[in-house]
């Protein structure tokens, strides 16, 4: 497989993590398409925006149909995300479907789009931000059970799509500062302050920490990893953390 960069989508690449994805690929010389419900917040005529809300299935699978129709896609990186939080009193079993609809269902329709594409290619790079959360965390009953089943369907995936030269891995952030973080712990926060100082490297994550990360599971040079979590999270895995 030749080195030179293809097309690659990302999911939710509009802010945060995403953003700092599709920057770290446009720099590699990929065309992106950023599948989010906002745009990407600069603009680059490598950068395709296809505004979509992968909660909905119907709309997901409606853009994923026209991807496969339109592009050549041998890098998937499936970043969107939500968290719903609530203590298990509270957990509906609308929020589990809503963020399952988002980790769990988006991933499937996507790569089942674009694994022709892949498969005639004799190469493809599936890469999942998942999240430390799947190891367990107070108010988080839908986001730490999708996360983990992501991690069940890479593990899958890899066993299944190796021999096609598909490699499929995760990158698992811990306590790292975007919006879906604010939105719950305030950056200048006594608690954000709290939780840096708990973790090993005493400091909370950036997104370019994850896109680094990203980065190296999705290149062509890295075909002999797969079906691997690697926790990108200051060493809050190591033990308990709590908010």
């Amino acid at each position: 497989m030749s080195s030179q960069p293809g097309t690659a989508i990302v999911t939710g690449g509009s802010a945060g993590i995403g953003a700092s994805i599709c920057r770290s690929l446009l720099s590699q010389g990929y065309q992106v398409l950023n599948l989010s419900r906002r745009p990407y917040p600069d603009k680059h005529p490598d950068l395709h925006d296809i505004a979509v809300d992968l909660s909905d299935i119907e709309a997901t699978q409606t853009v994923a149909d026209g991807i496969a129709r339109d592009f050549s896609v041998t890098t998937l990186i499936h970043n969107a995300g939500v968290i719903r939080p609530a203590l298990i009193e509270s957990v509906t079993l609308a929020d589990v479907q809503h963020v399952s609809n988002i980790h769990l269902q988006a991933g499937i329709l996507l790569l089942q789009a674009v694994l022709p594409s892949m498969k005639a290619a004799r190469f493809g790079r599936v890469v999942f931000v998942g999240s430390r959360a799947m190891l367990g965390l107070a108010t988080r009953t839908a986001y730490a059970a999708t996360k983990a089943g992501q991690v069940g369907m890479v593990r899958t995936w890899a066993m299944e799509l190796g021999i096609h030269g598909v490699t499929v891995n995760l990158v698992a952030p811990g306590p790292v500062v975007t919006d879906m973080f604010t939105d719950v712990i305030p950056e200048d926060s006594n608690q954000a302050e709290r939780l840096a100082k708990s973790l090993p490297v005493k400091r909370l994550g950036q997104p370019d920490d994850v896109a680094r990360a990203v980065l190296f599971f999705a290149s062509p040079d890295n075909g002999f990893i797969t079906g691997q979590t690697l926790m990108v999270c200051g060493g809050a895995s190591l033990g308990s953390l709590s908010l």
